[in-house]
């Protein structure tokens, strides 16, 4: 799968991947761009999920480990950080299908983000796999 132009705005947000993370991780830094990755191949429940967000994508200490706080520290500089963020979500598909409605909300909630940062012309992709 071809990495998409990480610094084409209008793309960026929440998208399917099959790739190699290597790929991604490679655009990400010729991008200029942070790169993040959360493993939810442990996750089972909502707190280990928010515990997978909060140690791949090094949330600050704190976070509080629910929607509201998540949705929050998304949209926050001092996280965000100046340039972007490409946010890889690996071994998620377990966790989707056990957890529909958390899956859903936590799709929202970085769909949400990557508009924020659209509109203040950051990109902030999110792939999941």
């Amino acid at each position: 799968m071809k990495v998409p132009d990480l610094g084409d705005l209008e793309q960026a947000g929440v998208h399917a991947w099959t790739g190699d993370a290597k790929a991604l991780s490679s655009a990400a830094q010729a991008s200029g761009l942070r790169y993040l990755v959360a493993d939810l191949s442990h996750a089972n429940s909502k707190n280990d999920l928010m515990k997978a967000l909060d140690s791949g994508l090094k949330l600050p200490s704190h976070f509080g480990a629910n929607w509201d706080a998540l949705a929050d520290t998304l949209e926050d500089d001092d996280w965000f950080g100046n340039a972007g963020a490409v946010v890889l979500i690996q071994h998620a598909n377990a966790y989707r299908k056990a957890h529909a409605q958390d899956w859903t909300t936590l799709e929202d909630i970085l769909a949400e983000a990557a508009d924020y940062w659209r509109e203040l012309r950051k990109p902030f992709w999110v792939f999941v796999h």
